[in-house]
């Protein structure tokens, strides 16, 4: 009782404004370090589970392949309609924190729930759980990262986060393989072991992240009307880069379609998060000192050239370094992405606008993977790669010449 009576008076507390100390690494705050160590062990516990569930859906339990197409579609879809919910709402209330700590909890209790499961609709609920605690926290931790970072620091800020991420995503994976060959494949005892990381998770937010005191923001709205000129184009931009970029599914599909075995396939994979992981706070920095907008343009030619490379490769040799370039397209695009969406709009509504930045490229990307599917499915497996370049380097133009150059700076 004691224990749960200090994580509940840590979730609430609020501390002023005050110009803190580099914590540990030289432009990184202590909220921004101690949210990336949340992220690395959830994505531990995340990606222990993510890669195994629709086997044990289909081997286990015997769900048919609908199904499994069914719960992600719903999990997914929730995540991202709750992420501008929730962005808006935490810059209405002024507060973000609670949605951090209340998002992460949810997503946690997911984890051990589906070691009861003997029935997928109990799957469903679960990974219903687990979208529903990131759509919750992912708008408010964005921004709270913002908020506890300097202008002139942000880049790099978000680039840490992003690459403790990704290094949780590296781990999770082969924390689950060890533990499945270990017991002879007990999916059970990986669903409970998983909580514990994610248990790690929430005690470092309701102990050790802070936030800032702010005023509440009775007038804000989900419209999109409320934002600058910029910010909207930006947007525009983003999807229309969304609609090529379809799930990393049809990557690993392309490279069993030229002869990888399934552990090829797996260890690309585990090749692409460390290059995306490594690769990240780097280009962070950069952001930081040449702009966002020369991140992204290149991200951008990166996933073209990758995404033309898959289309046309002559030989299976070529996989190895199509993915880990690919890490590094991820590196230049996902932290510096939000850094560029924070530059762009006032602070009081940096939830609201990271919120809808996440839910219409998440919401984009989902019709990127039918439009990709059905390309596949018709037209041959190196069209929807063509398709993504395509939509890529059209991206890169219009970031060019629509973008003003003065944000080149403005991180």
């Amino acid at each position: 009782m004691y224990l749960l009576n200090k994580i509940c008076m840590g979730v609430m507390q609020i501390q002023p404004p005050e110009d803190e100390p580099d914590f540990l690494i030289p432009g990184i705050k202590k909220n921004v370090f101690i949210l990336g160590l949340v992220s690395l062990f959830t994505d531990i516990s995340s990606e222990m589970l993510y890669p195994v569930i629709p086997i044990f859906l289909t081997a286990v339990l015997g769900a048919p392949m609908y199904v499994v197409g069914l719960i992600e579609g719903i999990a997914e879809g929730t995540a991202s309609i709750l992420k501008v919910i929730s962005g808006w709402y935490s810059d209405k209330t002024g507060t973000r924190k609670p949605f951090v700590f209340g998002g992460y909890s949810v997503s946690a209790i997911s984890k051990p729930l589906m070691a009861f499961a003997y029935v997928w609709p109990l799957v469903l609920v679960a990974r219903f759980l687990d979208r529903f605690g990131k759509g919750v926290r992912t708008s408010a931790r964005d921004a709270l990262i913002a908020d506890s970072s300097p202008p002139l620091q942000r880049g790099r800020s978000y680039g840490l986060h992003r690459a403790m991420d990704t290094f949780g995503a590296v781990l999770g994976p082969v924390i689950a393989i060890l533990i499945l060959y270990l017991t002879g494949d007990n999916y059970r005892l990986l669903f409970a072991v998983a909580f514990f990381p994610a248990l790690v998770g929430i005690l470092l937010i309701a102990f050790f992240v802070s936030e800032r005191k702010r005023s509440p923001n009775a007038k804000i709205s989900f419209r999109i009307s409320q934002f600058g000129r910029d910010f909207k184009i930006f947007l525009l931009i983003s999807v229309i880069f969304a609609l090529g970029n379809s799930s990393d599914v049809f990557l690993i599909l392309r490279a069993a379609d030229v002869g990888f075995t399934v552990t090829a396939v797996l260890l690309c994979y585990i090749v692409y998060n460390i290059a995306n992981a490594i690769v990240s706070y780097p280009a962070g920095v950069l952001s930081d000192k040449l702009g966002r907008r020369s991140l992204m343009f290149w991200g951008f030619l990166i996933f073209a050239a990758v995404y033309f490379g898959f289309a046309m490769m002559p030989a299976n040799i070529y996989v190895w370094p199509l993915f880990a370039i690919y890490g590094v397209y991820a590196a230049f695009t996902e932290g510096v992405g939000k850094a560029y969406v924070v530059d762009l709009v006032p602070y009081e509504k940096r939830g609201t606008a990271l919120g809808i930045y996440h839910t219409a490229t998440g919401i984009t990307m989902v019709f990127a993977s039918i439009i990709a599917g059905l390309l596949w499915e018709f037209l041959g497996s190196s069209v929807p790669f063509i398709y993504g370049a395509a939509t890529a380097l059209l991206s890169a133009v219009l970031l060019l010449v629509l973008m003003p150059k003065r944000h080149e700076m403005m991180g």
